[in-house]
C-alpha cells in the first residue's frame, strides 16, 4: 500500500477525538466504586448516559460502568448524522401498522433530542441542515418516491424528490440518479455531543466509572449482583446499553447482538470553497445501497468525512482507509490526489429482526435486567431516546409502551463470539448492489 494517500501525521483515531480526546482517567477512581446502587448501567454511550440521567433525576442512585475510557465506543466514533428515524426498519420485515408506529415514535424522538440539546445548552455543533439520500438506481428512486407521502404524513420529515438532472444542486457527483431530500434531519459533532451529555450526567449525580469491566449478572436475594473487575455490586436493576461493544459481558445478550464494523475517513483540509463546491447545500449524504455510503462536510466545512463498510473481521484502520478512499473517488473523482488525515472504525449493533429494542431482557428467569440495543447505524437520536425510555422502564414510570418494546430478542443461529458470517453477507450485498447498478446501465 502506498503511503502517498496519507497526509503527514495520519491518525487512526476518530477525527472527532482531535477536539475531545478520550481520557482513560475520566470518571471516578476505582476505589470509589460502591458495593450497592439502585441501578447499574453498563455502557457509557448515549443510551447508557440517558438512562442514567433519567433515573438519577427520578431519585435513584445510579452507577455507570465502562470497560475502557468513558465514551470509547460508537458514541464518539459515528458520522454525526441525525434524523427522525427514517431508516428504522429499513431492512426489516414489518407489518405496516408496526412500521408506522415505529416511524411515529422515531419522529417523536427527534423532537425530544433537539429539545434536550437546547434545554441542557449542549455545544454539539448541531445543525438542522437536512439530508440528501442518493438513489443508486432508477428503481431505487421510484421506491423512494413511494415513501414520500408516508414520511411526511407520519414523521413530518419534509421529504421531497430530486430528479436525476437536479442532483448537482446538492452534490457535485454523477454517481446517483437523483434522490430524496429530508429537511427534518441534521448533523452533530458526536464527541462534543457525548461530552455534553456526560457533563449533564455528572451534574445529575450519576456515578461514572471508566476502566471497570462489568461481568456476570446473577440474582441475589430480591435483587441482582453484577461482577466487575473491582468487586461485585448489588443492585435493584441493571441496564445493558453496550450495543456493538457488548462482548462477553452476558452470553445471552452476546448471541443476540452482532457487532458490524463501519469504517470512516477524513480528508486533509480542502478549504471551505472546495467543500461547498462538493456539497452546495451542505447537507448530510447517504444512499440507497445495501452497503451504503454515508458522507458529509466536516462541521467546519473544510474536509470531507466519508464512511462505509471496508473490513469485517481482521481490522486494519489504514487498509480500511485506503479501501474507502477508492469508494470516495467513485463519488467524487475530482478528489483524486487528495490525502487522508484520519481513518478509523467502530461497531454498529445489529439485531436479528432488524429494528432497535428496549425492554426487560429475561423477565421470567432474570427480572430487573433491561436493555436498549440495536442502533443499526442510526443510533445518535434513537439510542439516546431508547436509553431514556429504558431508564423510565427501570424506574417503573413509563406511562405508555414503546413501539420498540414487547418484541422477542432472538439469537442468531450459530453465532457465539465471532461473527464469522459477516464477510459472506458483505460480499452478497455488494454483489447485489453492483448487479443492480449494472442492469440499470
Amino acid at each position: 500500500m502506498s503511503d502517498s494517500i496519507f497526509a503527514e501525521g495520519f491518525r487512526t483515531d476518530p477525527y472527532w477525538w482531535d477536539a475531545v480526546p478520550r481520557d482513560a482517567g475520566a470518571g471516578l477512581p476505582a476505589e470509589a466504586l460502591p458495593e450497592r446502587a439502585d441501578v447499574v448501567v453498563v455502557g457509557s454511550g448515549y443510551a447508557g448516559l440517558h438512562a442514567a440521567i433519567t433515573l438519577s433525576r427520578a431519585g435513584s442512585e445510579v452507577v455507570v460502568l465502562e470497560a475502557g475510557p468513558l465514551g470509547l465506543g460508537a458514541s464518539t466514533r459515528n458520522g454525526g448524522m441525525v434524523s427522525g428515524g427514517v431508516n428504522v426498519g429499513k431492512h426489516a420485515s414489518l407489518d405496516p401498522a408496526t412500521a408506522d408506529e415505529m416511524l411515529a415514535e422515531a419522529a417523536e424522538s427527534y423532537g425530544w433530542f433537539e429539545g434536550f440539546i437546547r434545554d441542557e445548552k449542549i455545544d454539539a455543533m448541531y445543525q438542522r441542515c437536512g439530508r440528501f439520500v442518493g438513489a443508486h438506481t432508477r428503481a431505487a428512486w421510484l421506491k423512494q418516491a413511494e415513501e414520500v407521502a408516508r414520511l411526511n404524513d407520519i414523521a413530518d420529515s419534509g421529504a421531497s424528490m430530486v430528479p436525476a438532472d437536479r442532483t448537482h444542486d446538492h452534490l457535485a457527483s454523477d454517481f446517483y440518479h437523483g434522490g430524496m431530500l429530508l429537511d427534518r434531519s441534521g448533523a452533530v459533532h458526536p464527541a462534543k455531543l457525548h461530552h455534553g451529555v456526560l457533563s449533564v450526567a455528572e451534574a445529575a449525580g450519576v456515578s461514572l466509572f471508566g476502566g471497570i469491566r462489568a461481568g456476570a449478572i446473577t440474582r441475589s436475594g430480591t435483587g441482582l449482583e453484577v461482577e466487575t473487575s473491582e468487586h461485585a455490586i448489588r443492585a435493584g436493576a441493571v441496564i445493558i446499553a453496550t450495543n456493538g461493544y457488548s462482548g462477553d459481558l452476558s452470553p445471552w445478550h452476546q448471541r443476540r447482538v452482532v457487532p458490524v464494523p463501519s469504517y470512516q475517513i477524513a480528508t486533509e483540509e480542502l478549504g471551505a470553497e472546495c467543500v461547498t463546491e462538493l456539497f452546495p447545500t451542505h447537507r448530510m449524504i447517504a444512499d440507497t445501497k445495501r452497503l451504503l455510503y454515508y458522507f458529509r462536510p466536516s462541521p467546519d466545512r473544510k474536509r470531507v468525512l466519508f464512511g462505509g463498510r471496508a473490513r469485517y473481521l481482521k481490522h486494519d484502520p489504514a487498509a480500511g482507509a485506503a479501501f474507502l478512499r477508492s469508494r470516495l473517488l467513485r463519488v467524487f473523482p475530482q478528489l483524486d490526489g487528495v490525502k487522508l488525515s484520519h481513518g478509523w472504525w467502530g461497531n454498529v449493533a445489529y439485531l436479528r429482526d432488524g429494528v432497535p429494542h428496549v425492554g426487560e431482557s429475561r423477565p421470567e428467569t432474570l427480572p430487573g435486567v433491561f436493555h436498549a440495543l440495536g442502533c443499526h447505524g442510526s443510533g445518535v437520536v434513537m439510542m439516546s431516546w431508547l436509553g431514556h425510555r429504558a431508564g423510565l422502564m427501570a424506574a417503573g414510570s413509563l406511562n405508555r409502551p414503546s413501539a420498540f418494546s414487547g418484541r422477542r430478542l432472538d439469537a442468531f443461529p450459530g453465532f457465539r463470539k465471532t461473527p464469522w458470517f459477516l464477510p459472506m453477507v458483505g460480499k452478497y450485498y455488494g454483489f447485489r448492489d453492483w448487479l443492480e447498478r449494472r442492469l440499470d446501465g
